[in-house]
């Protein structure tokens, strides 16, 4: 606002419209993705920011996933809320059946039909990458990164 001798309005209008076409971008090249034995980390991230930097985030949660072995093929969509019956419709549009779904242990994973993908989950209490199994989500999680890192402040 300051370098640019903007009014507030301008700058949140401005922010807002970065915002948006972010969304749009990512809608559009979001696919179905995953196929029998290919590894899709899922995961969900909060986009926004504290009010007065305190508190809790205020802002819009995106769901997404990201295809282990070929990080161009992703989806990220924009969802009202975390819970399972939101979540469990993109997984079932946005990844293929037979793939192998790796996420966090959030809830509403746990609902994830076992008949149709195989799940392997990361507690994050305890460590980034599960000590049996393997499974993390580092990959969804640096997509998080990226996809913050091209927001202006």
């Amino acid at each position: 606002m300051n370098e640019l001798d903007w009014t507030s309005h301008t700058a949140v209008a401005w922010s807002s419209y970065c915002r948006e076409v972010i969304i749009f971008w990512c809608q559009k090249r979001s696919k179905q993705i995953g196929e029998p034995g290919v590894i899709v980390e899922i995961d969900e991230a909060k986009f926004g920011k504290r009010k007065h930097n305190i508190g809790r985030i205020v802002g819009q949660w995106v769901f997404g996933g990201v295809q282990r072995d070929t990080p161009n093929n992703f989806f990220s969509v924009p969802v009202p809320d975390r819970k399972a019956d939101t979540l469990l419709d993109l997984i079932v549009k946005y990844v293929r059946q037979g793939s192998i779904i790796m996420s966090d242990c959030w809830r509403s994973y746990r609902l994830i039909d076992a008949e149709k993908f195989v799940h392997l989950t990361v507690n994050h209490t305890y460590n980034f990458v599960d000590p049996d199994t393997g499974a993390n989500t580092e990959n969804v999680e640096r997509m998080w990164r990226e996809v913050r890192g091209t927001i202006p402040r």
